[in-house]
């Protein structure tokens, strides 16, 4: 903590030269000692490694073995099948996974490429990775600080540190400050400079007392790297529905195993017609199928302004209810604007200000040309303060390059942080006017008079508590307040002490870091929809709590703690307070990585949004962490699973509604696979302790879940939103994909298929043996050519009822007729297209050999028909009933 220690120390423990700086040699030893002032980068993973990783599913193991025994018992075609399947899957995932886990190098990027430091009594500009502690480092405007730095020389030196602190304005430094308390935030550490942030304004001199990962940026680097990425909440829940189905298939192969012993089958066509089984309990194109889903989410997201790092990530939008956003840049427009005014006893909003008064124009005209930036539509230069101040001119046509033409600058006093004012003496005519501007009671000390109604009058101790209460009323709205003051000289030639006093008051602007326009708008559109915004910022309280106000963040001054105050708080007594709160103020990168921990601990879905380097550890602790595409450091995108390309708040709640269209339609995807897959266990099962023939084959099967099943889900993936998806409350992370009646509709479906299914298998052999007996399919009175007609008929009816059924996965209470039949033309063109596929697999000779199946006739095309929108038809009316029961309630 060289922050409380004073210059003299720093430079005895560093063993340094305050003068002369180390000697080459020292350095170089030095440089031996502590490594290279760089980032260490995180060893990534190869090509190979991240494919075997997209294996590591234990739904993918239960099909490695399918695949494994299919080919042991010669069915090879089911094997091929199979692999190519997870082939798909591992490839898709690949492609994803290869770009992401990149915040370490973009970290490395943001090291200064160059820094000047003294050695061996000279200036030297050598490589930023070549600075070795002890260093002293010499900082001027607009040059990155290479290392972390004790300051022991400032002159007016000011660094932007958003990107680290999340302060919004440059911070004054000062090198003779000594510290006291060792738990001092970053943002108030005024005699230290940190690596990779921007002197803006002065100059000053630092000894180098950290480098690499020794530093601040360091620390993040570290906490990057120890972060785990967990699970969404989706892979936990595809990770425990893989087990349930293997626990599932190896039960279902077990139980009819038995009872095939127990009716004394023979063994090897028990174990065959056990693994037929346990194909039918695994959907084969399951894994794939979401893969595939979330990969046309990022597509549709991307016009939407958001890019998906990670797959996943699309469907935990849809389940965040808190959304934990950094204020500056994402919340605000990160850029100091003028908002108030007073001057001639006028306050209120900028845009009341009349030009054509003349305290008003003078007021404007003190701000624009006492001051050092400069300001254009296409660039602006200088301090963001003074920026703004410019712009506020330019808002009344007052553009200080052409005012400077009419009243040159003849002399000044610059802007120093123990005055805290800054002077400049323009000519105008035969006069010279002495322009200063600073902090109000700075400026109130060296006025004695005040220009109101046009006349010159004396500062009473009434109107200067009048100026006072003004300045009070913008800091307790947030705003920075500056004055405004001037005098007149006959001559340029005085002496600068007496420039700064008896000075005429002229009035007041207030400043602020103000809301993006549209976000107050998104936030209340969350709230709606059961979700929080809580604002975490590097900014005073007061500010925060202001800004947060505005925007309905926060109602009452009890929401809102420093991290001071964090600190204090023990894990319990911020998780029994976490609930309560909406805005973190003055807090440092470990304070953010709490922050979302806790409310992670209370059982929610935490989105973390921000721009800055601080906020890539807490980016990447969040359950999905959104950074900003333009204003946000390369740390952040990096850290981040999703980026904002427009650094528009709105987007993120775009892109909530759209995770939550998503997340349904991989449920209606999911949903309507299990339900198809429980029909042709229903089938199977029932039909083996019946004793009867197989009424289907293995192929048969892969066919339905891999080809015929797989067009109508992604189709499903892709249906258009609900419009009314945003009314609804976030989902209970702990709701399982079965919640809300979805587990009933895929039983009752599932057994209704498979009935129907062993309906046409039934059929199927009395039509083609013309025999009266009930059931003609028993394996010991039924002939092959019987069993493949009858298996044939069980097969068409199985595909196509599952496609129909397909119709009646868009909605969960809404009537087909509601919905619109070509709302989703995707959808139709995949049930016509894999009745067509049907039709081929058993009309084309090769393919018909291939599959074992029987060419059906018309006859028998109407009772597959008639058999397969059964499912439409009992779905529908059933609609009925739940509308009817949602409409009473």
């Amino acid at each position: 903590m060289w922050f409380v220690k004073n210059k003299d120390e720093v430079i005895n423990e560093l063993q340094t030269n305050a003068l002369q700086g180390l000697t080459s040699e020292e350095a170089k030893q030095r440089l031996a000692k502590y490594g290279e002032n760089k980032l260490a980068a995180k060893k990534s993973k190869s090509l190979i490694q991240l494919f075997f990783a997209q294996l590591n599913d234990a739904m993918i193991y239960i099909l490695l073995g399918a695949a494994l025994i299919s080919g042991i018992l010669g069915e090879i075609s089911d094997s091929i099948i199979i692999a190519l399947v997870i082939l798909i899957n591992a490839i898709v995932g690949l492609i994803q996974e290869s770009k992401a886990e990149k915040a370490l190098e973009a970290l490395k990027k943001l090291s200064t490429p160059k820094a000047i430091v003294k050695r061996d009594g000279e200036l030297k500009e050598i490589a930023s990775e070549e600075v070795v502690p002890g260093d002293l480092v010499i900082i001027d405007a607009g040059r990155y600080i290479p290392c972390d730095l004790r300051l022991i020389e400032t002159a007016n030196l000011q660094i932007e540190e958003s990107a680290l602190t999340g302060e919004s304005v440059p911070v004054d430094k000062n090198s003779d400050l000594i510290l006291e308390a060792s738990n001092t935030p970053l943002g108030d550490q005024k005699n230290m400079a940190f690596m990779s942030t921007l002197a803006t304004y002065g100059r000053g001199v630092g000894i180098a007392v950290g480098t690499g990962m020794d530093t601040e940026i360091g620390k993040i680097a570290k906490m990057l790297e120890e972060g785990d990425s967990e699970q969404t909440p989706l892979q936990k829940k595809l990770a425990e529905l893989g087990k349930i189905l293997g626990f599932a298939a190896l039960g279902i192969c077990a139980v009819m195993f038995l009872v095939g012993v127990f009716q004394g089958r023979p063994l090897f066509e028990m174990f065959f017609t056990a693994i037929s089984l346990a194909v039918a309990a695994i959907p084969e194109g399951l894994p794939a199928i979401v893969t595939i889903v979330l990969a046309m989410g990022v597509q549709r997201m991307i016009k939407e302004h958001a890019i998906v790092r990670k797959l996943p990530a699309v469907e935990t939008l849809g389940s965040v209810n808190i959304i934990c956003s950094d204020k500056t840049g994402t919340l605000t427009q990160n850029k100091m604007t003028v908002v108030k005014f007073y001057a001639d006893n006028a306050f209120g909003e900028l845009s009341s200000l009349n030009i054509n008064e003349p305290e008003h124009k003078l007021l404007l005209e003190n701000l624009v040309l006492c001051n050092d930036a400069t300001y254009t539509e296409e660039s602006k230069t200088g301090d963001p303060t003074e920026i703004a101040l410019l712009e506020a001119g330019a808002k009344f046509n007052i553009f200080k390059a052409e005012l400077e033409k009419q009243h040159q600058r003849i002399n000044e006093i610059p802007f120093d942080s123990d005055r805290k004012l800054m002077t400049t003496v323009n000519k105008y005519d035969n006069e010279y006017y002495v322009f200063t501007k600073g902090a109000t009671d700075n400026l109130l000390k060296i006025c004695n008079n005040v220009y109101v109604n046009g006349e010159i009058v004396p500062l009473t101790e009434e109107i200067k508590n009048d100026i006072m209460n003004k300045a009070n009323s913008m800091s307790d709205d947030a705003l920075r307040v500056l004055g405004a003051a001037f005098k007149k000289i006959s001559s340029p030639h005085v002496a600068i002490d007496s420039l700064e006093t008896d000075l005429v008051f002229i009035g007041l602007i207030g400043m602020i870091d103000p809301p993006r326009l549209e976000v107050k708008d998104s936030i209340a559109l969350c709230k709606k929809s059961g979700i929080k915004t809580i604002m975490i910022t590097g900014d005073h309280k007061n500010t925060a709590f202001a800004i947060a106000k505005e925007l309905g963040i926060a109602e009452d001054p009890s929401q809102a703690i420093f991290g001071a105050e964090l600190d204090k708080l023990s894990e319990e007594e911020l998780y029994s307070r976490i609930d309560n709160l909406r805005v973190f103020a003055r807090v440092s990168p470990e304070h953010k990585v709490k922050i979302v921990k806790a409310f992670k601990a209370k059982g929610n879905i935490v989105s973390m949004t921000g721009d800055g380097v601080n906020d890539a550890p807490s980016l990447k602790a969040a359950d999905i962490g959104v950074a900003m595409g333009i204003t946000g450091t390369d740390v952040a995108k990096g850290a981040s699973d999703m980026i904002l390309t427009d650094d528009n708040f709105k987007t993120i709640v775009s892109a909530i509604e759209e995770g939550r269209n998503i997340y349904n339609n991989i449920k209606k995807s999911i949903i309507f696979l299990l339900s198809c897959n429980t029909g042709e266990i229903i089938s199977l099962f029932f039909a083996i302790l019946l004793g009867w023939a197989s009424p289907l084959k293995p192929i048969h099967i892969l066919w339905v879940n891999l080809v015929t099943d797989t067009l109508p889900a992604l189709s499903l993936g892709v249906d258009p939103g609900d419009p009314n998806v945003m009314e609804e409350k976030p989902r209970n992370p702990k709701q399982t994909l079965f919640a809300e009646g979805a587990g009933v509709s895929l039983i009752l479906n599932g057994i209704l298929i498979g009935l129907l299914t062993l309906a046409a298998f039934v059929i199927g052999a009395r039509v083609y043996t013309g025999t009266t007996s009930l059931f003609p399919i028993f394996p010991e009175n039924i002939s092959e050519e019987a069993l493949t007609h009858a298996q044939t008929m069980a097969f068409v009816v199985l595909s196509v009822s599952q496609l129909v059924h397909s119709l009646n996965m868009r909605h969960s209470s809404k009537s087909i007729f509601q919905v619109g039949w070509f709302t989703n033309k995707y959808l139709i063109a995949s049930v016509l297209f894999g009745i067509f596929l049907q039709d081929v697999v058993i009309t084309v000779p090769f393919l018909r050999d291939v599959f074992k199946v029987f060419d059906l006739n018309p006859k028998d095309w109407l009772f597959v028909g008639l058999l397969s929108i059964v499912p439409l038809i009992v779905n529908e009316i059933a609609k009925i009933f739940i509308r009817m029961k949602k409409t009473n309630n």
